[in-house]
């Protein structure tokens, strides 16, 4: 694996291509038949487009991109370099919209990001690598424990406050999750932060509760100020594959979703989960999570995306 040139730590393409082995491999292995005919044939084209619903990308999308790489190449032959090569550039076409970075606006202060998100996505931790990456970048964040029904939760955000520097802004377990919001915005402005990061509670078998629980987080926010929250953000994991879908039609029925975070793409082989998503909602992806680390949480690129998945050069 290549590193960067300040040495040590691999290169955010290199880790992201190691991120999505799993689902590079899964695509490339159902590719496989496909790459020894070399000829784009009806046959061809049809376990194409297999292959590509059996990678999560959808039915609708797979039937597209498969008639796309067929489009002016039909019976004709194709190497392998060149179909990886076409279809990473299909797919980079599909993401290049939800290419979109999360602006922090500097005039809105603090900027407030809520964090939505069912329990296991790695939602509380994904808010404490935000909060890395913003502290690095020289801004003052506070983090708001609003998981308020899990003492683990707000532990573990503890945990961030004290790695990163950030502020925490915590209740016993149980508070009204909607107070303890109110109250944080409240304490930002005193304090002067910049970005305020407020976790919620992902209890989806529960889900009529659960989403009258972030209206009312909403709610009360647009009370102080009514722009907030400035940006919401939904968790998915992506090795739920096509469950993904359903969450994002529930969580975007109750809050006003501003972009998606995919984590744990290390994890699974279902990583095109995340073209069928942008095909379908157009929602920005401003970041994207294949690994561990803290560094693993990446600025979303479609084109590396792409190629990684692929395996285009």
């Amino acid at each position: 694996m290549s590193s960067d040139p300040a040495g040590g730590k691999p290169g955010l393409f290199a880790r992201l291509k190691s991120g999505l082995s799993r689902s590079a491999n899964a695509l490339g292995a159902n590719l496989t038949v496909l790459f020894n005919k070399k000829k784009l044939d009806a046959q061809t084209i049809a376990e194409l487009e297999e292959a590509l619903v059996r990678a999560d990308i959808g039915t609708i999308r797979a039937k597209n991109i498969a008639e796309s790489v067929a489009r002016g190449r039909y019976d004709s032959e194709i190497s392998e370099p060149e179909l990886r090569g076409v279809l990473a550039r299909e797919i980079t076409a599909i993401l290049k919209p939800v290419e979109v970075p999360l602006v922090i606006d500097t005039a809105r202060k603090p900027f407030v990001i809520l964090v939505a998100g069912v329990n296991g996505t790695g939602k509380t931790t994904t808010i404490g690598k935000l909060a890395r990456r913003f502290r690095n970048e020289g801004r003052r964040v506070m983090l708001a424990a609003g998981d308020t029904f899990r003492a683990a939760a707000i532990e573990q955000l503890q945990i961030w406050g004290d790695r990163t520097g950030a502020e925490i802004f915590a209740r016993t377990p149980g508070a009204d999750a909607a107070g303890l919001a109110y109250d944080a915005l409240i304490r930002a402005r005193e304090t002067g932060a910049d970005i305020l990061l407020i976790d919620t509670a992902g209890r989806l078998q529960n889900k009529a509760g659960l989403m009258a629980e972030l209206e009312k987080i909403v709610r009360v926010l647009k009370k102080l100020d009514s722009d907030t929250p400035h940006a919401v953000l939904l968790v998915l994991d992506a090795t739920v594959g096509q469950n993904a879908i359903s969450q994002v039609e529930v969580f975007k029925a109750a809050v006003p979703l501003t972009g998606l975070v995919m984590t744990k793409l290390d994890g699974t082989a279902k990583g095109g989960i995340l073209i069928a998503l942008a095909d379908r909602f157009e929602l920005p992806v401003p970041f994207i999570g294949v690994g561990e680390g803290e560094d693993d949480l990446q600025v979303f690129r479609a084109a590396a995306f792409a190629n990684a998945l692929t395996g285009a050069s």
